[in-house]
C-alpha cells in the first residue's frame, strides 16, 4: 500500500481535500475487509506511534493501539499526567523529542481554548505526522468514521438528510468538537444538514459560516433550528448528542440552570417516530443513557452506534498507514 500522504498532519479534515478524504475512505474499507477476512496488513512493520492523552478514552485509545498492532507497528500509550508536561514542558519540546523517537504522534487535548493550539504547536515542531485524537474544536477521526458509516448505510442515496441535535446530559461538560466536525464535513458530501440546539448552546459563528460555504460549494445544504421536533421530522440520520455551552460560557461546571432547563431535549421513541421509517440513530459514544437517549432507541433497530464505533478502528488504520508508511 502506497503511503500517499506520508508526513501529512491529520489535525482537521478541512485541511484535507475531498479526493484525499475519499482515498482515506477507500483504504479504510479495504482494511476493514482485510480484517474481517484475516488478511495480514503489515504496512507499518517496526513503526512506532506515541499516543498522548490529556483525557480519558475508550474507542480512540483502543482503535489506535489495536490498529497499530494490526498494521505491524507499536503504539506507546502516554498519560500526560505522568509526563513532564505536568511539570510545564512545552508542546515544542515534547514534539521535537518524541518525533525523533518514532514515526507518528497522536494527541487528545480537549481543554477549551488550548487543545487545537497545542496540536498546532506540536505540528510546527514535529518531524513526523501529528494526528488529532480530539481537541477543543475538532475530532477528525470521529468525523471520518461517521462518514464511512453513512456511506455504508446509504451507499447510493443522494442528499441524505442528517440532523445533528443537542441532547441533555450530565456526565461531563463535553467538547463541541464532534458536532463542529460534522457540520463542516457532511455538507462537503452533498448532505442536507440540520443543526438543532436550544438557545445558549451555539457553535462558533465562523464554523457555521464555513458549513454554509461548504454546502454551497458541494451541492449540500445547511440550516439551524431551535426546534427539536423539527430536526427529527423527515430525517434519514439523527445524531442526538450533548455538547457544552463553551462558546457562551467557559465555566467548567457540568450542571447549571441553563442545562437543567433543557431536560426535554432527549432522543425518545416519540422523536424517532417523526423521522423517516428507516432512520438511523448515530452517536460517537459514550452516550449518557437515560438522558441523551432512552435504551430502547440506542439498543433498537434504528441504532448503528456499534457499526459506527467499529469503523473507528479501520479509519484510524487508514490514517496511520497513509501518513506513517515508509514506501
Amino acid at each position: 500500500m502506497e503511503p500517499l500522504f506520508k508526513g501529512k498532519h491529520f489535525i482537521t479534515l478541512e485541511e484535507w481535500t475531498k479526493p484525499e478524504i475519499d482515498k482515506l475512505l477507500e483504504v479504510s474499507k479495504q482494511l476493514k475487509s482485510d480484517f474481517l477476512n484475516n488478511v495480514p496488513t503489515p504496512y507499518l512493520t517496526n513503526k512506532t506511534a506515541f499516543l498522548m492523552f490529556f483525557e480519558q478514552s475508550t474507542r480512540t485509545r483502543n482503535s489506535m493501539e489495536a490498529g497499530l498492532a494490526h498494521l505491524g507497528g507499536h503504539g506507546v500509550f502516554l498519560d500526560t499526567s505522568n509526563m513532564q508536561i505536568s511539570h510545564g514542558e512545552s508542546a515544542k519540546d515534547t514534539a521535537t523529542i518524541l518525533s525523533s523517537y518514532g514515526h507518528g504522534i497522536a494527541c487528545r487535548n480537549c481543554f477549551w481554548g488550548i487543545g487545537n493550539k497545542y496540536l498546532r504547536e506540536m505540528a510546527a515542531n514535529s518531524s513526523v505526522p501529528i494526528m488529532n485524537l480530539q481537541d477543543d474544536l475538532y475530532h477528525p477521526m470521529q468525523g471520518l468514521a461517521d462518514l464511512m458509516t453513512i456511506q455504508e448505510v446509504f451507499p447510493d442515496k443522494k442528499h441524505v438528510k442528517v440532523s445533528i441535535i443537542w441532547a441533555y446530559a450530565t456526565s461531563h461538560k463535553k467538547p463541541i468538537s464532534v458536532p463542529l466536525t460534522q457540520i463542516l464535513l457532511f455538507p462537503r458530501y452533498a448532505m442536507d444538514v440540520t443543526l438543532a440546539y436550544p438557545l445558549g448552546y451555539d457553535l462558533p459563528d465562523w464554523a457555521v459560516e464555513k458549513a454554509k460555504k461548504n454546502a454551497a460549494e458541494n451541492g449540500g445544504s445547511f440550516r439551524i433550528t431551535h426546534d427539536m421536533e423539527e430536526a427529527y421530522r423527515g430525517a434519514d440520520i439523527v445524531i442526538p448528542k450533548n455538547w457544552g455551552s463553551w462558546v457562551n460560557n467557559q465555566s467548567t461546571a457540568v450542571v447549571d440552570d441553563l442545562l437543567q432547563s433543557y431536560k426535554g431535549w432527549k432522543c425518545t421513541e416519540e422523536m424517532i417516530a417523526l423521522a423517516n421509517p428507516d432512520v438511523k440513530y448515530m452517536h460517537a459514544l459514550p452516550a449518557d443513557r437515560g438522558n441523551e437517549v432512552v435504551d430502547s432507541v440506542i439498543d433498537g433497530v434504528h441504532s448503528i452506534v456499534y457499526q459506527e464505533a467499529e469503523n473507528r478502528l479501520h479509519t484510524a488504520k487508514a490514517v496511520m498507514a497513509m501518513t506513517m508508511g515508509n514506501k
